[in-house]
């Protein structure tokens, strides 16, 4: 059976564990970039990666207005095929579906003779699911890739440092988009690499299972719908008349039939009403669940939530507390904090690993939520938190002043003012409180204090259902910071 990164490199953690998908390198994992989703997002990684993707495609559609034709086709034959992220749809070994060569011809074509094109209703790549033939969300995934292909390498690099992989020599990078010189580039990178093929690393918040944008589903369930009431309001002979008398409105079929699916139809369509269009985006961007951000199962489809947690809350009893098993339990409480605020935080990164000779196990957290606890702490509370900074300390003593002073000398107006200072045990828990209070009400930035009673708490919320409760635990501890 193939193995999975995790189990290659022996991280000796799981994927709910993990903040990138947890490939298989020896085949594709069933996933997709999804440059639409990657708009959505309002975290720095992400903005930076939008930018970078619709620079990229405005610059090939004026190309393509304008005429040029030999500058926009070999902006399009720079979208290789990327294969050291092993996702798509392909059997066995993976193979990228890049539109290099002739594919970047044909695309050309599709474009240029595009409807949408034409008419200025093409703005963003992830229209082209919508409005162009021959692009689907494989060949979409992989042309995404391509154009985020350094932030990809840089998140690589950072996830590599977060758990300990050794990044030994330098790989070509593959191309790139470069917005200042609008050009594409490529140069040399340290990345992992498993049976000497460098792989990169894409972090679960930016796939999909499916595109959120779909031709056959903005057709079937927006567009018919939408002509369906229309033929119904105007009395055509589509419209059904019972025995009694009763009009109905036209069966989806025969409205099919007469509107037949086709890319150029929904660019017509969609350039008369589109209205339509944007409340189809306006849908997704709004929506949860099954095409926002993946759940764990997801992921894995033989996940068992409460199993998963009750296997992490073994975990505890056997990382004994002390400086000779801090490493351990760093890499323990990552995956923790993973799995237990997963989507709201996101993107860690382990910063200054050695501070005046001694160890420290500094992590720096992204807030992306967009409700709970850690979006109200900055809305409600008015703190900055956009980053939220974590500290682990594995003592066999009560966290003090020094652990507090120094996790308050990592705030600032730009990095945030929002800590977790994760702790193993305490003896008085009240006056470490009153320590994390004073440093609250002195203006120093807030860090609350969590132990391993509480992330085993945490833990036995998400086994019993109730991973919302989470959220008024946290509010609790921050509410007696702020008294």
């Amino acid at each position: 059976m193939a193995k999975r990164f995790s189990k290659i490199f022996k991280l000796g953690l799981d994927q709910p564990q993990l903040d990138f998908v947890d490939i298989t390198p020896a085949t594709d994992t069933r996933l997709f970039i999804d440059p639409f989703a990657i708009s959505l997002k309002s975290d720095e990684w992400s903005i930076r990666c939008h930018v970078l993707i619709k620079h990229f495609f405005s610059t090939a559609l004026a190309s393509i207005k304008a005429g040029r034709e030999k500058e926009a086709k070999d902006l399009l034959n720079g979208l290789s095929e990327p294969n050291e992220t092993c996702l798509g749809h392909s059997k066995g070994t993976p193979a990228g579906r890049g539109v290099s060569g002739k594919q970047a011809f044909d695309l050309y074509e599709s474009l240029s003779k595009s409807q949408a094109a034409k008419t200025g209703l093409l703005e963003e790549l992830a229209d082209c699911d919508l409005f162009v033939e021959g692009i689907g969300p494989d060949k979409l995934s992989d042309i995404t890739t391509n154009i985020i292909r350094r932030p990809l390498i840089e998140y690589t690099q950072d996830q590599c440092k977060l758990h300990g992989i050794a990044l030994l020599g330098s790989y070509p990078s593959g191309r790139y988009w470069d917005i200042e010189e609008r050009c594409w580039r490529s140069d040399y990178h340290a990345l992992p690499v498993v049976g000497k093929k460098p792989v990169i690393l894409v972090p679960k918040y930016s796939v999909r299972r499916k595109m959120c944008l779909d031709a056959q589903e903005y057709y079937s369930h927006h567009v018919i719908n939408y002509i369906q009431q229309e033929e119904f309001e105007r009395g055509t002979s589509l419209v059904r008349t019972l025995r009694s008398g009763e009009k109905r409105p036209p069966y989806k079929k025969a409205v099919k039939e007469k509107f037949p699916f086709t890319k150029d139809f929904l660019a017509r369509f969609s350039e008369a009403n589109p209205e339509v269009l944007e409340h189809y985006k306006k849908f997704y961007r709004k929506l949860m669940g099954r095409d926002g951000e993946l759940s764990h199962e997801d992921f894995e489809d033989q996940f068992l939530e409460e199993a998963f947690a009750e296997a992490m809350k073994e975990r505890f009893k056997e990382i004994f507390p002390g400086d000779a098993h801090a490493g351990k339990f760093h890499s323990f409480i990552v995956g923790v904090l993973e799995y237990v605020f997963w989507p709201h935080l996101i993107y860690p990164k382990k910063e200054d690993p050695i501070h005046d000779g001694r160890k420290r196990i500094d992590i720096t957290y992204t807030n992306a939520a967009r409700d709970g606890f850690f979006y109200r702490v900055h809305t409600a509370h008015n703190i900055g938190a956009n980053y939220v900074m974590v500290e682990c300390k594995n003592y066999s003593k009560d966290p003090a002043n020094p652990e507090i002073d120094q996790m308050s000398g990592r705030f600032s107006t730009n990095r945030g003012r929002l800590g977790l200072l994760v702790y193993r045990d305490v003896n008085e828990y009240d006056r470490l409180l009153k320590r994390c209070r004073d440093t609250a009400q002195d203006g120093r930035g807030v860090i609350i204090p969590i132990g391993d009673d509480q992330l085993i708490e945490f833990l036995d919320l998400i086994s019993q259902g109730k991973r919302h409760v989470i959220d008024d635990r946290l509010e609790k501890i921050l509410e007696k910071l702020l008294k």
